[in-house]
């Protein structure tokens, strides 16, 4: 495993071969991709596999689906991009206000990380305050981050809730009071929320003035279309989009109150490529998909399937399968981690025998008919197309 020209070995840091399969990789583990189609990806030496990672949860009508390809293909035939706003932003702007009222306003962006970044600063302009207070995975910009190259100035800005905690949650919202900002938290954080930690962060933050962001990267056009609000039903005053709302071409949406968004002209938020026309029409092509035929509603349905089929496995084999968890349409399952490289040798790769509470396993995945994408801690996430 090569690192030498790209650092890390790869740029998007989850893709990395060791947070797949665990830092003891065996030779044999796919580690760079070619091509994928529907539910499957094929490797650099040709060997076909059935994905349940889904590009990391950034594509769920399955890779290459057909309506949003041609989509796509028409908005590269009209150029690209240009020097003029694209009538397909404000198309695609309505279409999604249209499907969730809740995002009176939006601004598209190419990225999670910069779009939640733009909710933090959005409140910020409108508070007039600085802290934050999150919950979740928000992305690698320094507001949320307190690793090196962090300056101590900013990290001091940042602390965490803890998730599905009620009492600890509503303490740090009222003791941070009128120096909050912004409270930005993802809905779905392995499990699903409570009702009453969900009606403590919009009642909390208004109490103090904040803003209450939803960060719905990875919840938007999977839980439901507008994501875990939709759900639960609890609104946010700004959200955040990304990941499948394009079906894996490159875009991200902040949106929310319109007074809220209409701090953009008191601040600086913008990227040359946020408008160029492929991914907005790729997400407008996605978005009619969901919208007509009931996405959410199969993802639902096979990931409740899987996930009782993992809970099965545990249970006849707990020496095995260490634990399962997840919603439906996020569940995974952990194996042992020198059982999955010995399923890995001895079974899925080579087709050799392995004890009974493995070939059970194995058997499941070879009903597949292909090797498995994988890792030790296995996350599966539904496509349209499985």
């Amino acid at each position: 495993m090569s690192d030498w020209r790209v650092p890390g070995f790869t740029s998007t840091g989850s893709k990395r071969p060791d947070a797949l399969f665990g830092a003891d990789l065996d030779a044999g583990l796919p580690t760079r991709m070619t091509r994928a189609a529907g539910c499957r990806v094929w490797d650099a030496a040709g060997r076909e596999y059935l994905d349940y990672v889904m590009a990391l949860g950034a594509v769920a009508l399955g890779y290459g689906h057909p309506d949003v390809n041609r989509a796509a293909e028409r908005a590269i035939d009209a150029g690209v991009t240009g020097p003029l706003a694209p009538v397909l932003e404000e198309e695609l702007a309505d279409a999604l206000a249209m499907r969730i009222p809740w995002l009176e306003r939006v601004r598209f962006l190419k990225t999670g990380a910069e779009a939640v970044a733009a909710a933090v600063r959005l409140a910020r302009v409108a508070t007039g305050r600085e802290r934050v207070l999150g919950c979740g995975y928000h992305g690698w910009l320094d507001w949320a981050q307190g690793g090196e190259g962090v300056p101590a100035g900013t990290k001091a800005l940042y602390a965490e809730i803890p998730f599905n905690d009620v009492d600890g949650t509503r303490r740090l919202i009222r003791e941070a009071g009128d120096r909050l900002a912004v409270v930005v938290v993802e809905p779905v954080v392995v499990i699903e929320p409570t009702r009453d930690w969900l009606e403590v962060l919009r009642a909390e933050t208004t109490r103090v003035g904040a803003v209450l962001v939803f960060d719905e990267i990875k919840t938007a056009f999977r839980v439901a279309i507008g994501g875990a609000a939709e759900r639960y039903g609890v609104r946010p005053d700004l959200a955040v989009l990304g990941k499948a709302i394009a079906n894996g071409f490159p875009l991200a949406v902040v949106g929310g109150r319109a007074d809220l968004m209409a701090g953009v002209a008191r601040t600086w938020i913008s990227s040359t490529l946020a408008t160029e026309s492929v991914a907005l029409a790729a997400a407008q092509a996605t978005l009619e998909i969901f919208a007509h035929e009931d996405v959410c509603g199969h993802l639902h349905r096979m990931g409740t399937r899987l996930l009782h089929g993992l809970h099965r496995l545990h249970r006849k084999h707990a020496d095995v399968v260490t634990g399962v968890g997840g919603i439906a349409e996020m569940c995974f399952f952990t194996l042992r981690a020198k059982t999955f490289r010995a399923m890995w040798r001895g079974g899925v790769q080579h087709g050799g025998s392995c004890s009974s509470a493995r070939r059970t396993i194995l058997c499941r995945w070879r009903m597949m008919k292909r090797q498995s994408i994988a890792r030790w801690s296995y996350w599966a996430k539904c496509s349209r197309r499985s």
